[in-house]
């Protein structure tokens, strides 16, 4: 089952907070995938990579539906994380999984201060996210992403990038500071209401 003890305040950030888990769940549904978030989510996983047996971290998971897609792919072998900034996400996310009978370990947090020690995680994964927080917002959560992965372990962000916000740029930038290597940059073939979703990968440097 899931893990159903986590913080129940809400932490401080600069970063954008969404706090209205249900209507989330249908604009996401019918009015920003048009029907097709699942295979969006099937899709981000296959960039993951993510297989049988990996550790995986959400950041930035919402209501939970990425994780989700994630804990299915890394079975019952694997460890699955989430962790978001509203606590009324994380308890939307944890019912969802608990009603799936999926184990995952929601938490309220940060992406720029991760609640996990070094080296945890094969993959951390984050979707629609980045682009709600500020500049070096971005920069301090790539750095704690590069700290939670394991050697060799794969990051992997899929977001919009409108030119004038020079998103996922900032994202690639702070991959490159933080020593990620085989770092990837693309559209997918999905769009969120107009704008097209791109993705950024890269494997945390091997010491």
């Amino acid at each position: 089952m899931t893990q159903k003890k986590h913080q129940v305040t809400t932490p401080t950030t600069r970063g954008i907070l969404i706090r209205w888990p249900s209507w989330y769940d249908v604009m996401n549904r019918f009015l920003f995938f048009m029907g097709r978030e699942r295979q969006f989510r099937e899709r981000t996983v296959d960039l993951a990579a993510i297989t049988r047996g990996h550790s995986v971290l959400d950041v930035g998971c919402g209501t939970g539906n990425l994780t989700m897609a994630a804990k299915i792919r890394a079975g019952t072998d694997g460890e699955v994380y989430g962790i978001d900034a509203a606590p009324e996400m994380i308890q939307k996310a944890e019912q969802k999984a608990a009603e799936k009978q999926l184990n995952i370990r929601y938490q309220v947090g940060l992406i720029e201060n991760i609640p996990y020690p070094d080296n945890k995680f094969d993959v951390v994964v984050s979707s629609l996210m980045l682009h709600h927080l500020p500049k070096d917002l971005k920069r301090q959560g790539i750095a704690e992403v590069s700290r939670v992965l394991k050697p060799g372990g794969r990051f992997v962000a899929v977001d919009v990038d409108p030119l004038l916000m020079s998103n996922l740029r900032i994202v690639v930038e702070a991959m490159r500071t933080n020593d990620f290597t085989e770092i990837q940059r693309g559209r997918t073939e999905f769009r969120t209401m107009f704008l097209l979703i791109h993705y950024v990968a890269g494997m945390a440097k091997v010491e």
